[in-house]
């Protein structure tokens, strides 16, 4: 099987040296494995993605000395097929429509719960609410208890690591899914389309994704996804889930860092190898 990764970005803001680095890696291991690289634009967040950002995008990647296939996956265009999952899953009695708000979870989660484990997960409120009740607004959430129901066979799941942190093989518990994830939001309450995790398993699938190389502040999010890939029948990838570039207080970069975004140390005239030098490759 052809060593498969990709480069997934938001276009909601300039790409900063924490994006230089782990699309750097991503390429260079796809290279050294003579692989594919892909590029990604993961733009269903359609309130804060913008043409310029995903332009932007190109132009710096483009500018390190990236290449990758054409044509690039642009998920606002597959909002159907995501949709379309989403609602597999309602069918099979997983998902339900959820009101909360933030505060009201909160509110729950501090109120004492006589043998239940505090834990900053939803507490369950709307568990048990049927579809045709969803109300406009509503967020729909996966009812992880049932979910587990459906893939009792397969537990406890796996997912094989590579990095540098959790090499190794991770098996993944009910319990643990339980209670470090509860029942997380698959379809945003704010515009009709499905959440990161489940996007993000479905084009891997498509794209014959073998090797996610992405940053350790993502390692928690992989037991939902194996999940997910168990309940949708798709194939687990490989993981791999490289340091964080940080700033000199050891903040990992975000977007607003505009001082250490590419397109700000090319105007300032750093070349791509001081470039790669700055993130350390």
């Amino acid at each position: 099987m052809t060593f498969t990764t990709r480069f997934a970005p938001s276009p909601t803001g300039p790409l900063h040296l924490g994006h230089a680095y782990s699309a750097l890696l991503a390429f260079d291991m796809a290279r050294a494995a003579k692989g594919r690289f892909l590029l990604r634009i993961e733009d269903t967040d359609t309130a804060r993605a913008r043409p310029h950002w995903e332009a932007q995008i190109h132009d710096d990647l483009a500018w390190l000395g990236l290449a990758w296939e054409q044509p690039v996956l642009r998920q606002s265009d597959h909002l159907e097929t995501y949709n379309a999952n989403l609602m597999g899953l309602a069918a099979r009695g997983l998902i339900y429509p959820c009101s909360c708000r933030r505060s009201d979870i909160r509110a729950a989660l501090s109120a004492p719960q006589e043998g239940v484990a505090t834990a900053p997960v939803y507490p369950g409120t709307c568990r048990g609410r049927r579809m045709d009740s969803r109300r406009p607004g509503d967020a729909l959430r996966l009812d992880m208890a049932r979910a587990l129901q459906a893939v009792a066979q397969h537990l406890p799941l796996r997912f094989r690591e590579t990095g540098p942190r959790h090499p190794g093989l991770h098996d993944i518990t009910a319990a643990h899914l339980l209670q470090q994830t509860g029942d997380p939001v698959l379809g945003r309450k704010e515009i009709e389309t499905v959440s990161y995790v489940l996007a993000a398993v479905i084009d891997d699938a498509a794209q014959s994704v073998t090797t996610v190389i992405r940053g350790g502040d993502l390692f928690d999010t992989t037991p939902l996804q194996v999940l997910l890939q168990a309940l949708l029948d798709l194939p687990t990838p490989v993981y791999h889930h490289h340091r964080l570039i940080r700033d000199e207080t050891g903040k990992r970069l975000a977007k607003r860092d505009d001082a250490r975004a590419i397109s700000t140390f090319r105007d300032q005239g750093a070349t791509p190898a001081d470039i790669r030098a700055m993130v350390g490759l």
